[in-house]
């Protein structure tokens, strides 16, 4: 059946039937973060052990992103969705009844699989079947479903922990998944570009696999075993460069590639997927340092920790109503240059934290994060596949997404070892003033002495001041740590301003 035999679908019952499955793929990437000691503490594992729940799930959604195109190619349209929804949704529900870590482990697996294509088939469907000049529309629901679910993640997760079961972090996804493979079958149409599959290109499936895996391995597990003083990460790392290389090589002269690098050629493809992947990463890497913030230093729970992050929710859903009209009055560069403005003003409000600050005061950096990310999401989302020809969306997208993904797993990673390494530099410039020539200190310790007499004997007394003043030296020392990420973020912000006019504003309708 031709398209045009096709019953024609209401854009807007297309664009919900695609953004559902791909809004809580979003949601399931980020939520879990906050439920990781809770999900540890009923599995009887340590936090480390853990942290395979995500690691999981990163993986499997990495290597099926890139993977999009080729599949889609393969199955049709509205196969590949059906699948994958369903694939999405027995992932959840093995993770919601999971009786061991092992288990866990391998529910998200599956979940990673299910849903890593969400995010660039949405995108692709959306550029596709949207109009031309309705675009920047599609693009905002875009954006919807993608960044505000994914900042919406800490807040749900946190509101589900500390009011529920964990378990329902999953559960929710259950009748999600079913009502969407519904609608996948009666509102999407089938692809009537796709490319005859000849031969299936099992050695770039296999170094795609093998590069992403030792990657993120390596990324995870990288600051917990001192990087490359562990033998182990070095030979990772050598896998997973030597995996990529000949990925990138074999992709560029294999015949039927599994995806087509060659878009990379693509100006506005090149230049906008490099400013997605900052704004992920200055986004991300926030989610990840602010939470970590409130709960470690300030002991704030996980709701509140999560809840924190509401206020840039409330401004990007704002965002998201505005930013259409914006984008048909003003040159869409200018809007993107000022998301990033935003953003660095935003990330360098955060600099001033310390021991006092309120949760009102988190509020302003929040709402400009939020009003920035938009600003920048949307036009950007518009514009990077604008130049490329219709039959290479999905493989454009994927690739772009693939990129963010990674970019964004080695952003968070970095910025953990940032604020590590940052800490004990720190932790050994300020430890000088704990010293016995220091006239402040010494007061500020007998002081502190005399006190703890008054309930134990006189060396239990000097070992807990000591012990006291050593905390809040760490203390400290994490504080100016955060403050340095932070700085380096919005460094990078303000970096990508004037990146924003390499773009071009003028693009083709995707015709084939």
């Amino acid at each position: 059946m031709n398209e045009a035999a096709q019953t024609k679908k209401p854009l807007w019952l297309i664009a919900l039937t695609i953004l559902i499955p791909a809004s809580f793929s979003c949601l399931a990437t980020s939520a879990t973060n906050v439920a990781i000691p809770h999900i540890a503490g009923y599995f009887g594992s340590t936090v480390d052990e853990a942290n395979w729940v995500i690691t999981s799930y990163m993986i499997a959604n990495a290597c099926l992103i890139l993977m999009t195109g080729w599949l889609e190619n393969l199955m049709g349209r509205k196969l590949f969705l059906k699948i994958f929804i369903s694939i999405f949704t027995i992932g959840s529900l093995m993770c919601a009844f999971a009786h061991s870590l092992n288990m866990m482990v391998i529910g998200r697996l599956i979940q990673g699989i299910g849903g890593g294509p969400m995010t660039p088939i949405a995108q692709s469907v959306l550029l596709s079947e949207f109009p031309f000049e309705k675009r920047s529309i599609a693009m905002s629901l875009f954006g919807m479903a993608v960044m505000v679910f994914a900042i919406l993640g800490p807040t749900f997760g946190g509101f589900i922990v500390d009011n529920a079961d964990w378990q329902w972090i999953y559960l929710i996804n259950v009748p999600v998944g079913i009502i969407s493979v519904a609608m996948a079958h009666s509102n999407i149409k089938e692809l009537t570009t796709r490319k005859k599959i000849t031969s299936i290109d099992f050695l770039g499936m296999i170094s795609l696999v093998i590069w992403l895996l030792t990657m993120q391995v390596v990324l995870d597990k990288g600051q917990q075993y001192s990087w490359f003083d562990a033998d182990w990460i070095r030979i990772l790392s050598f896998i997973s460069l030597s995996s990529l290389i000949f990925f990138i090589v074999w992709e560029l002269e294999y015949k039927n590639p599994l995806v087509n690098l060659r878009v990379f050629k693509d100006k506005n493809f090149f230049a906008g997927t490099i400013i997605s992947s900052s704004v992920n990463m200055i986004v991300f890497s926030s989610i990840v340092l602010i939470p970590q913030f409130l709960q470690n230093i300030l002991g704030y729970t996980a709701m509140l920790s999560g809840m924190s992050l509401a206020p840039r929710i409330i401004s990007s859903v704002i965002m998201i109503i505005l930013i259409n009209p914006l984008m048909k009055i003003f040159d869409n560069r200018k809007l993107i240059a000022t998301g990033f403005f935003f953003l660095g003003i935003s990330v360098l409000m955060y600099t001033n934290i310390n021991l006092e600050v309120s949760f009102l005061y988190l509020s302003l950096p929040n709402i400009l994060l939020g009003v920035g990310v938009i600003f920048v999401f949307v036009p950007v989302s518009s514009l990077v596949l604008g130049t490329l020809p219709k039959n290479e969306l999905s493989n454009g997208a994927s690739l772009h997404n693939l990129y963010k993904t990674v970019v964004t797993a080695g952003a968070a990673s970095v910025a953990n070892t940032l604020v590590a390494r940052y800490s004990q530099a720190h932790q050994t410039y300020l430890v000088r003033h704990l010293s016995d020539f220091n006239l402040v200190f010494q007061n500020k310790l007998s002081s502190m002495i005399h006190t703890f007499s008054s309930t134990m004997g006189g060396y239990s007394a000097h070992i807990k001041a000591n012990a006291y003043f050593y905390k809040s030296l760490t203390v400290q020392s994490k504080i100016m740590a955060y403050v340095d990420v932070f700085e380096i973020l919005a460094l990078i912000a303000f970096i990508m301003v004037p990146m924003s006019f390499i773009l071009k504003t003028k693009v083709n309708k995707n015709e084939s």
